[in-house]
């Protein structure tokens, strides 16, 4: 994969991870926020920030949460990136994130 096809591919999966929070944080306690090209996902109670971000030069998605780093891969067989050893996409992991952090079970 080159730069520009990692950059097409990470734009899509940040710009649908974000259309998909905001749909639901009406229903939950957070803000996500797209901006120069990473998502942040704000906490009031308790207070906490994650932060996904494109790596160009591993060509990976970075994901900072809990504070955790998370290093996400492209899987073309699945279209997905995805976190090595465990399989779960980068939608699942925010998912279970957001949910231990609200202490509710939070689905994208």
């Amino acid at each position: 994969m080159d730069d520009q096809q990692f950059r097409t591919l990470a734009d899509s999966a940040l710009t649908d991870l974000h259309r998909r929070l905001a749909a639901i944080s009406g229903d939950h306690d957070f803000d996500a926020d797209f901006n120069a090209g990473a998502l942040a996902i704000e906490f009031d109670e308790p207070p906490a920030k994650f932060v996904i971000s494109p790596n160009s030069p591993v060509r990976q998605i970075w994901l900072s949460a809990h504070s955790k780093s998370f290093k996400f891969d492209w899987d073309a067989g699945r279209s997905a990136f995805v976190l090595p050893g465990s399989g779960q996409t980068l939608a699942q992991v925010i998912g279970e994130a957001i949910s231990q952090q609200l202490g509710e079970t939070v689905s994208l």
